[in-house]
Order: C-alpha cells, then structure tokens, then sequence
C-alpha cells in the first residue's frame, strides 16, 4: 500500500483528502505544519508522496521544501504543491525548488487531485 503524507494545517479540507485518498486504498498520515512533516520524515517510514501546503504554522511550505531537499536522503520523496497561491512566481519557486507539481487548491476537485496522485505514484514505481 501506498503511503501519502498531507501537511495541510486546514482540518476540514485535510480530512476531505483523508477520506478521498483512503477510499482509493491509500495510507494517509497528516500533519499540519513544517515542523511535523520533518518529524514525521525523520521518525516514520519515508511515504510515497508528500502533499504540501504552502501556508502553514510555525514552518511554512517553502522552508519545508527546502529543508527536505537539503537531505540527501528525501531526494526522491515525490513532492506535489497544493496552495490557493497561485501567481506564477510561486508555482516557479516550488519547481525551481524540487517540487513535482503545483496545484491551486480551488482549482482542482478531489477526484482531479486522486487522478493526478494516482498517476504520479503509479508512473514513477
């Protein structure tokens, strides 16, 4: 089974994604901020993938990113943005900085977000 790790310090909108991503057979662990997703990182098995806010308590999602690319041995962890910022500076930024994708939450259902996952997950192993 697939392991996906949600940093997403909204309950309702973490728990939607909880629910979608569990039905279609996903292991899913959530944090809320940065400093979880390292702990979490460091002291759990390393998930499949990494979905990542941007606007997050005590560490936000680009020191996040940037602290887990820094160790060599996240390199591979799969890292998809999801943030309601959507300038495209932002979306460059996360590129530039190791993310595999950038979605603007309010742009995409939970179905188009599972499709999107699932394809990535089953592309890449």
């Amino acid at each position: 089974m697939k392991t996906i790790l949600i940093a997403e310090d909204d309950k309702f909108l973490s728990n939607a994604y909880r629910i979608k991503l569990s039905k279609l057979g996903y292991d899913v662990a959530i944090v809320s901020d940065g400093e979880q997703v390292m702990k979490y990182l460091n002291e759990k098995q390393m998930p499949d993938l990494l979905l990542l806010d941007l606007i997050m308590p005590v560490k936000d999602g680009f020191d996040t990113l940037k602290d887990i690319r820094a160790i060599d041995k996240f390199n591979k962890l799969l890292i998809i943005v999801a943030s309601n910022l959507g300038q495209s500076e932002d979306v460059k930024k996360a590129k530039e900085m190791g993310a595999i994708d950038y979605i603007v939450k309010s742009d995409l259902s939970l179905q188009e977000l599972a499709e999107k996952i699932h394809s990535y997950l089953h592309e890449t192993k």
